[in-house]
């Protein structure tokens, strides 16, 4: 293009396009004459608070997530716990793999390394309908549906279940909560186990925060399926979390309640069993057996809703 004279009004046309707007003033661009309803409006989601920010906890309390302290076991605590107890068909692992574990957490310098030592203690399952993800925030959940108002999504750092393409003919994406993640073909779906890991010297306060989020995001999204289902069942748990630092490992059951005349819901946190994996190499063993049939019990769980929802779309 053919450059503009230098001539006054020129040049003053140009200072005025460039002069800084005062603080205060109203610019003259379109930008600045934007009225609330343009999409530069903020809105109650644009701004959310992270599980290791300060406020996260007043905002999950508000928002009806309940602490362990503060929360009820479901109708079926005593089933979960025995399921988790209970003797496997499989061979317990050999006492040398307990000391060499041992050795190997004290030397953990972080929580990668604890996640990488623990990982062989969890049960892989052949074929590919049940999976694991790693520390994925759930973008596919919708904002602020109650517990999670105000909150950024959650991001464990273990999910395992079933993936969207499991769920075909019926499409899991009319259910809100249940598929994970955004524009992801094989995404999570309707999950019924998580966990958090921290290192040694790692917050497990915080480690308990988070799963209670976590675990409240897989019961929204199983009582929105229950509900399509018109099988709404909120005493009953099938979500299990877990946290540890290598050391120990606890579980937790989640599920919900209505409270007083306005419905709002409150999301339990009941811890289930605490278990020490390096006192010794039979709490080495119990601790692994516990974490494979936590797997086993939720995958039952994820199975069981699938099914229900494919026949209810035949």
């Amino acid at each position: 293009p053919k450059p503009l004279p230098l001539t006054r009004k020129n040049l003053r046309e140009l200072d005025r396009m460039t002069r800084p707007t005062k603080p205060g003033t109203a610019s003259e661009s379109t930008e600045s004459k934007k009225t609330p309803t343009d999409s530069t409006k903020t809105t109650k989601s644009d701004k959310t608070i992270s599980t290791t920010t300060s406020g996260f906890q007043a905002q999950a309390t508000a928002n009806g997530i309940l602490c362990p302290r503060k929360s009820m076991p479901p109708g079926n605590v005593k089933e979960t716990l025995d399921r988790l107890n209970e003797s496997r068909g499989s061979a317990s692992p050999p006492e040398s793999q307990y000391r060499r574990y041992c050795n190997r957490i004290v030397k953990a310098g972080n929580e990668a390394a604890i996640v990488q030592r623990m990982l062989p203690l969890f049960k892989e399952y052949d074929g590919d309908e049940y999976d694991f993800d790693m520390n994925r925030a759930f973008s596919g959940l919708p904002k602020d549906v109650g517990f999670n108002d105000g909150l950024s999504a959650p991001q464990p750092d273990f999910v395992q279940g079933l993936s969207k393409e499991e769920f075909l003919p019926f499409d899991p994406a009319q259910i809100s909560g249940a598929v994970l993640f955004k524009d992801d073909l094989t995404s999570m779906t309707l999950p019924h186990f998580a966990g958090e890991w921290k290192s040694r010297t790692g917050n497990m306060d915080e480690a308990t925060l988070q799963s209670s989020y976590d675990g409240a995001a897989l019961v929204y999204g199983r009582n929105q399926a229950l509900e399509h289902l018109a099988e709404p069942d909120v005493s009953s748990s099938a979500v299990t979390t877990f946290i540890s630092n290598g050391e120990h490992i606890a579980f937790f059951a989640h599920h919900a309640s209505q409270t007083g005349e306005d419905g709002k819901m409150q999301y339990h946190q009941h811890r289930i069993v605490r278990t020490d994996l390096t006192d010794s190499y039979e709490s080495f063993k119990k601790g692994r057996r516990q974490i494979r049939n936590a797997q086993d019990y939720a995958r039952e769980h994820s199975l069981a809703l699938r099914d229900q929802l494919r026949k209810q779309w035949e």
